[in-house]
């Protein structure tokens, strides 16, 4: 048995530890804004909802109910405006992250076949494409993936670290292309109802896939919109085969989303309006942030979506992170996320409003 290290890279956060504590020094405390994890309460409609369901006895279904499905597939019809969507296309999952570092190797996928990923991205896009033996390849566009097919395609938009949205004239693109080619095309979702400046588009929209989804998945979560990162519930949804194949392989490994969790998810969808002040808090919190970080000189690119600000001094980013956490601030260097990172850091907009302005007035200074 290979040992981890051999077999993955070093996870990137830990490599923050020297300028965490670093942060962490500040009279006032450190501004913890390395990591988009929401820190607002729970909405009272799903813990509810999970507190009725909590006499959970028997075991789950992986595939889950077909209500709790519907909830999520009349979500996406009413807030993105996919049509055509039934429970027969939505598979539950445990948090979209560990849908996206296992799918390659749930699909069968394996050496010789091509996973590609955006060029700067999460990196569980390689990671799991890595654990299961594929080849990779950062590209933003098809023309960079030469004549070879590749097995899998990523997109994710709104994207995470840039919060560049791709419109919808791309996204059609990269549709048709990978038709033409029998290519799977996985678009990561999960920032959808967090697009600033420009509308984000679901590669499931009938502008985009003609209401066909056949060849497509997208990856969608509760994280962000209802808080519920702790709860790890998300769904993928569209091409009913592929979807049908994930089921097959995830009943045998035992991938099933706690029933309680289930019932949560679907209060969640169910309710647009705790998502809509939760969307106005980052909001607010992205202007702020937003203001201090010009305010010191730098510069903010795409950023369109998304819970983060993509942003410059035109320096190394492991200065940057240096620079900020002698001010007590924590953000993530550009380089996680690719080579084309390096002169960049993520800053995430998801800290108290408190540490947001403490963050901002530090910066001013």
């Amino acid at each position: 048995m290979g040992r981890v290290s051999d077999r993955f890279p070093e996870f990137p956060w830990d490599t923050l530890a020297a300028a965490k504590r670093r942060a962490a020094e500040h009279p006032d405390g450190i501004v913890d804004l390395s990591i988009g994890t929401p820190v607002d309460p729970v909405p009272a409609v799903v813990v509810e909802a999970l507190t009725a369901a909590a006499d959970a006895h028997g075991y789950p279904t992986v595939l889950g109910p077909e209500a709790v499905r519907a909830s999520a597939a009349d979500w996406l019809a009413r807030t993105a405006g996919v049509e055509g969507l039934t429970p027969e296309h939505v598979l539950m999952t445990i948090g979209s992250k560990e849908l996206i570092a296992n799918l390659p190797m749930q699909l069968g996928l394996g050496a010789g076949d091509l996973v590609v990923y955006p060029e700067l991205a999460y990196p569980t896009y390689e990671v799991g494409a890595r654990y299961a033996g594929c080849e990779v390849l950062a590209a933003d566009s098809t023309i960079a993936v030469g004549p070879r097919r590749p097995a899998l395609v990523y997109l994710n938009s709104p994207a995470n670290p840039t919060g560049r949205v791709l419109g919808v004239d791309h996204l059609r693109k990269v549709v048709t292309w990978a038709r033409e080619r029998d290519v799977l095309v996985v678009s990561d979702e999960c920032y959808l109802e967090h697009a600033w400046e420009t509308p984000a588009v679901s590669v499931l929209h009938p502008d985009v896939c003609d209401g066909d989804f056949t060849g497509l998945l997208a990856v969608h979560s509760t994280s962000k919109r209802s808080n519920l990162a702790g709860y790890r519930a998300a769904f993928v949804a569209g091409d009913p085969a592929v979807v049908a194949e994930l089921l097959a392989v995830r009943k045998h490994l035992g991938f099933m989303v706690p029933t309680p969790v289930q019932q949560a998810m679907a209060a969640a969808f169910a309710d647009d309006e705790h998502a809509a002040v939760q969307r106005q808090a980052y909001a607010a919190r992205r202007t702020v942030l937003r203001g201090g970080l010009e305010a010191a000189g730098f510069t903010i690119e795409h950023s369109e979506g998304a819970l983060y600000l993509w942003a410059t001094r035109g320096e190394p980013c492991r200065e940057t992170i240096a620079w900020l956490a002698e001010r007590g601030i924590l953000a993530a260097p550009g380089e996680f996320y690719g080579p084309a990172g390096a002169r960049h850091v993520r800053v995430a907009f998801t800290a108290t409003d408190e540490r947001i302005s403490a963050a901002a007035a530090r910066l001013a200074r």
